[in-house]
């Protein structure tokens, strides 16, 4: 049985909703992106059940591309966050001010 797209939409609303909150409220590098690739997630989400509603593998493509630019930029990401803190000693990202 295949969910309906408007429970689709609503999983990935929240998802994306949490995802959000995670990136602005937290005050530490590693949950920001955290925060990021959750909000990635539910995109993917939402292309995945486009493509099951219309018949379409196009959005499956998506997805596809998503997890792979998700996968790039965590691995950015955390080089960039492991290089700040050797430099600081800190997770805060108000004392993050190495890459003027």
């Amino acid at each position: 049985m295949i969910a309906p797209f408007g429970h689709v939409l609503v999983v990935a609303g929240i998802i994306f909703v949490l995802g959000v909150f995670c990136a602005v409220v937290r005050r530490n590098l590693i949950m920001i992106v955290l925060g990021i690739e959750i909000m990635l997630n539910a995109a993917a989400i939402v292309f995945a059940g486009a493509a099951l509603r219309w018949n379409d593998l196009e959005g499956q493509t998506f997805v596809l591309f998503i997890l792979a630019v998700a996968a790039t930029e965590v691995s950015v990401g955390l080089a960039i966050i492991v290089y700040a803190f050797r430099r600081t000693g800190s997770f805060d990202p108000s004392n993050f001010n190495l890459l003027r």
